[in-house]
């Protein structure tokens, strides 16, 4: 899975500040041994965040993950930014992130990230902190190896039981196969 990290932030931008969040998605990505390919620290600048966003889609991404600008600030433009770029939301991705971190703080509901998908990349917003982003890559890392594989048309549906011609898919240990791409015609 090749994979681009997005870090919204002002502080950042000028040096300001570390960039722990980002830090933190670069060590939840070595766990499914995902290689990031890009990182670029941008400020809160809606056309900064978009273009970001297309030059990370345009290199052939699979997996593009945002981190700050998804609250309520004057200057969080990240989820209005990604919203532009962005074919097809991904609603259940950003629902699952909430409902996950309205578990350990009220204050996740504050959050108004999005996820979609440009072309064959999925993009998600997480939040600006450490913690936040942590929270949240727990709350959906396990499902993120199939996902990629049903965008870059690795697999298709998914079943309960491994049928003849079925290529298992990242999650085995949930039990299922997803069948094998058919080629061809129907």
């Amino acid at each position: 899975m090749r994979v681009g990290i997005l870090t919204i932030s002002d502080k950042g931008y000028r040096g300001e500040r570390e960039d722990k969040s980002g830090s933190a998605i670069r060590e939840f990505m070595s766990g499914i041994k995902a290689e990031i390919k890009r990182y670029q620290i941008v400020p809160d600048e809606p056309e900064l965040i978009k273009k970001a966003l297309v030059d990370f889609c345009d290199q052939g991404l699979d997996l593009i993950l945002t981190t700050g600008g998804t609250g309520f600030s004057p200057r969080d433009f990240t989820p209005e930014a990604t919203r532009e770029v962005i074919e097809r939301e991904t609603p259940g991705i950003s629902e699952a992130i909430r409902i996950y971190g309205l578990k350990k703080t009220p204050r996740a509901m504050l959050s108004r990230a999005v996820s979609g998908i440009r072309k064959r990349t999925l993009i998600i917003n997480l939040p600006g902190s450490e913690r936040g982003v942590r929270e949240s890559l727990a709350a959906v890392l396990e499902v993120l190896p199939h996902a990629i594989e049903i965008l870059k048309g690795e697999v298709s549906e998914c079943g309960s039981k491994q049928k003849k011609n079925t290529k298992v898919c990242a999650q085995t240990r949930m039990g299922h196969a997803c069948p094998a791409p058919r080629r061809g015609k129907r």
